[in-house]
């Protein structure tokens, strides 16, 4: 460890980081409190204690109250939104954190923390150390020295480091000082700091960069020409002003203490247990260890939780599955009977007592985790709380087969219930070992993702939160992810036995919680007659697996990098140069430095240009190599995804590519999938549709593929009522002509394919809350055209704006929003004063409903579809679901019945005020199919 280095933190900034980088997928506990802003705080500063192990550190936060900048102008960060709920009842948690890892807390009444940092850092600097402070606020570039860096996070992860030398290059300046001109000049806008109206980032850059700096500047306006001179002459003193108040102070009053300072290791007693409450599991093995938590009695009800100080209040939501204690149990606390059936005779016997059990939960040990390839190493159950059997299964696979048989009358049962945890693993494992479990099913993870769809849904976490329980890690039997790591097979059957017990007789104790959790929530329906009999379905889809033509995927191979190379040849005649096209630098420089295709090009934090492919889009109209760039990136993209790793995913046994369909990811209940993920194949141009020519039926049979037409639409209709669009879908008009003529007030046959496209644009757009601006940068449109557009819109249909403004209401009387099925997703900042994250609720309030209700459809279409094929003893297989899109495996003979079949059960899976419709295709692939 080098000595003398010495970290400083910026905490709000780095606290506001963390939580907005989680606003999109905001992680919130069992209690229903949003950790983001706590979790994410606390992982940057874990990879900072590890990437850097400073000697000495302190974080400085800014005070209660006004500061002397609020006193000299009353303006200042006035225009700031309030600061979210969330952060001001995260920050007393996060000083309770900081003060368990005996880190010291530095605040000054009247002083910001921009402040404190940069007074401590210069008397750092006098006592010969190196001071990196951590903060995204560029403002701090002022401060930097020989011996004084920022050190600026990055999304993403890692962070760079700037000194004297970046902050000159990056503002093209002689000294680190003159950035607070340029922040004179400038303003900044977050702060309120006025500046120099009329002048942005790159005038003031280039008037100090010719100045040196406002004394200057202000001395000399003479040299000054036109509207410049007169804005920098008419706002003399505000630009004076503005300098003092983006003027970082190095005076502060505090002494420097240095052992103070130092780097002190972390108290685990104090942060154990507020980790704990926080249900910080990860968080808690990594940074304290997985130490056995020991039992304690519960806590009273009058003890203070870390929450009190935000005054949450206690719904149902937030009461449910609380956790009795703030310890957990384990193993070694909780009195069970696991038994180790290990001889044919006791084998027998369990499966008697299984076969005639009412309910039992199970679960299957296995070598890996792809069920359609890994060999079974034994099976557990229980079938009363506390108790449980585990029966090893013999490596030899002929020997496995008929252990496994002994328990298959039990399995294969229709009058029990079958409990587990992910319980669609077990029953492929069982599948390829010759049984077919049957009876109704009750999956935990399931049950709770209709219950807490933006939780955790895996078992430990489950324990964790509705037991108080604390289950054996797997990594205490076959130790930590690498080379080393163990298979379950080469640990001792004495270790397993307990282990996979454990895991039968805590699914069992969940169970039992969760049932209830489901009746009180009003979902047992949802559960039992959705969910369950559709994770059937998806087994057997998955155990179906589609064929892939490798050797259609090796020309596309070949076909894609040729096309590859010849764009890279016209990309350097474009360009008039040759340069790397995979670096985002070079591509920057070629686009905005030798190109100059945009002026107002903007530069990443490490000082390079942005070229996203969100950028790249909006420039794609300026020249032609841009579009040329998106291609070559796109067809890279295509090659490493999908068509080159395709083939890796086959299984050789099958010969097929057997996708996992997940059931418990998106919250908005739509089904996601992985290996590979199918969602995400592109096909609106010629070579994302490629992919899916790879995709063929058996021998001798055919591709059928049927999708819902504009299911969201209609359903947006449906809830809205809106007898416009109503009239539109029953009449069989095409909805975005039909809307198009009515914003545009002309006849349906006089809409051009321009209308059409921006009527389609605001169509889907609306349903996803696009703002004006949104519209405008979507098709590229000025922002009054757009605005036209959404006020067309709603004078078109006005029920649909009643319709969203309706949810919004719903949404904060109720803290959630429902499908047509009952399906909900809570919006725990619906009440924000916030209007950002505000914003984000209420979109999600709007699109919930008709993202969630077109996944409930679409479910109950696959259930019955799934069903009639079985009943009708047909051959016909369900392979594939992606979005509103269905895919079938059909013999030939069967392709009038398959298609009645579909087209009646998709057309009339829910009644709608407008009539659902299903579109479909037949081929000798995918692509032809679709």
């Amino acid at each position: 460890m080098q000595e003398k280095r010495l970290f400083l933190l910026d905490a709000y900034a780095l606290i506001y980081r963390s939580y907005y980088a989680f606003i999109k997928n905001p992680r919130i506990n069992s209690k229903g409190i949003n950790t983001s802003a706590v979790l994410g705080f606390v992982n940057t500063l874990e990879e900072l204690l590890k990437k850097e192990n400073p000697s000495h550190i302190a974080v400085g936060f800014d005070p209660q109250g006004p500061t002397f900048r609020h006193e000299a102008y009353e303006q200042y960060k006035a225009q700031r939104e309030e600061t979210p709920e969330v952060i001001r009842y995260s920050v007393p948690i996060i000083k309770e954190i900081i003060g368990a890892y005996n880190i010291p807390i530095i605040e000054v009444p009247r002083f910001e923390a921009d402040d404190v940092i940069g007074t401590l850092a210069k008397l750092a600097e006098k006592e010969g150390f190196d001071t990196y402070m951590m903060t995204p606020d560029k403002d701090y570039g002022q401060l930097v020295s020989p011996h004084i860096f920022m050190y600026r996070p990055k999304f993403g992860g890692d962070f760079e480091i700037l000194g004297p030398e970046e902050i000159k290059a990056k503002y093209g300046i002689e000294s680190p000082e003159q950035v607070i001109d340029i922040l004179g000049l400038m303003g900044d806008s977050s702060d309120n700091i006025p500046g120099c109206p009329g002048v942005g980032e790159k005038t003031a850059v280039k008037l100090i960069a010719d100045f040196g700096g406002i004394e200057n500047l202000l001395a000399h306006t003479d040299r000054l020409k036109g509207a410049l001179k007169t804005k920098i002459e008419s706002n003399r003193e505000q630009i004076e002003f503005s300098r003092f108040l983006a003027t970082i102070r190095t005076d502060v009053p505090l002494t420097f203490d240095e052992e103070a300072l130092r780097r002190e290791p972390v108290n685990a007693e104090k942060l154990r247990p507020i980790f704990e409450e926080l249900e910080f599991r990860s968080l808690t093995e990594r940074v304290l260890g997985n130490k056995p938590a020991t039992a304690t009695m519960p806590k009273p009800a009058t003890q203070r939780s870390l929450f009190d100080q935000a005054e949450q209040p206690e719904t149902s939501e937030t009461q449910a599955a609380q956790p009795a204690e703030s310890k957990l149990t384990d193993i070694h606390s909780v009195p069970h009977t696991y038994h180790l059936v290990d001889t044919t005779e006791k084998m027998w016997d369990l499966a008697a007592l299984l076969a005639c059990a009412p309910a039992f939960a199970f679960d299957s040990e296995t070598t890996g985790i792809d069920p359609m390839s890994v060999e079974l190493v034994g099976l557990s159950f229980a079938l009363k709380e506390h108790e449980a059997y585990y029966v090893p299964i013999p490596d030899d696979q002929q020997k496995a087969r008929e252990t496994v048989r002994i328990f298959k009358s039990a399995l294969e049962n229709p009058a029990s219930l079958k409990i587990g945890q992910n319980i669609k693993y077990d029953y492929i494992v069982l599948h390829n070992y010759g049984v077919e479990v049957k009876g109704n099913l009750f999956d935990t993870m399931v049950a709770h993702y209709l219950l807490q769809p933006e939780q955790y849904h895996n078992m430990d976490y489950l324990a964790n939160v509705y037991l108080g329980y604390k289950p054996v890690a797997i990594e205490e039997l076959i130790g930590p992810k690498g080379k080393k790591q163990l298979s379950m097979r080469q640990v001792p059957i004495e270790q397993i036995y307990q282990y996979a017990a454990e895991d039968a007789d805590v699914t069992l104790q969940l169970k039992n919680r969760l049932e209830k959790e489901l009746t009180r929530e009003k979902m047992e329906k949802l559960f039992y007659e959705m969910e369950m009999p559709l994770t059937r379905v998806l087994a057997d889809m998955e155990i179906t697996g589609v064929n892939v033509d490798t050797a259609e995927l090796k020309s596309s191979s070949d076909l894609l990098t040729r096309r590859m190379g010849e764009l890279e040849q016209e990309i350097y005649q474009l360009a008039g140069t040759t340069f790397n096209v995979s670096s985002a630098r070079q591509v920057g420089e070629i686009l905005f430095e030798r190109l100059k295709i945009d002026e107002k090009a903007k530069k990443t934090k490490t000082g390079q240009y942005s070229t996203t492919e969100e950028i790249l889009e909006k420039l794609r109209s300026r020249h032609p190599i841009v579009g040329k760039i998106l291609d070559l990136r796109g067809i890279r993209k295509l090659l490493s995804t999908y068509i080159n790793a395709l083939p890796e995913l086959i299984n050789p046994r099958t010969g097929k590519i057997h996708t996992s369909f997940n059931q418990t990811v998106t919250a908005t209940g739509r089904l996601s999938s992985s290996n590979p993920n199918l969602q995400n194949i592109p096909i609106r141009d010629n070579e994302g549709r490629e992919i899916r020519r790879a995709f063929v039926p058996d021998p001798g049979c055919l591709f059928f593929s049927a999708d819902y037409s504009q299911i969201e639409l209609r359903i947006m209709a449906h809830l809205s009522g809106d007898r416009h669009m109503i009239e539109a879908f029953r009449e069989g008009s095409d909805i975005h002509a039909a809307t198009a003529a009515k914003i545009y007030k002309v006849p349906i046959d006089e809409v051009t394919s321009d209308m059409r496209r921006k009527a389609k644009t605001a169509n889907f757009g609306i349903i996803y809350g696009i703002s004006v601006f949104g519209l405008a940068e979507r098709l590229n449109i000025p922002r009054s055209e757009a605005k036209v557009l959404i006020d067309g819109y709603f004078e078109s249909y006005p029920q649909i704006k009643e319709y969203m403004n309706k949810s919004i209401e719903v949404a904060r009387e109720k803290g959630y929003v429902e499908t047509i099925c009952g399906r909900k997703r809570m919006l725990p900042d619906i009440h924000s004063h916030n209007s950002v994250v505000r914003g984000y609720a209420e979109r999600n309030a709007i699109n919930a409903p008709i993202q969630g209700s077109a996944a409930d459809i679409i479910k109950i279409a696959m259930i019955r579809i799934a069903r009639r094929l079985e009943e009708e003893g047909l051959k016909s297989r369900m392979i594939l679901q992606v979005h509103d899109e269905l895919n079938f495996n059909v013999p030939a003979d069967e392709l009038d019945r398959v298609k009645e079949i579909v087209c009646q059960e998709m057309e009339n899976a829910y009644p709608l005020q407008v009539p659902l419709v299903a579109d479909y295709g037949t081929g000798h692939n995918w692509l032809e199919a679709h």
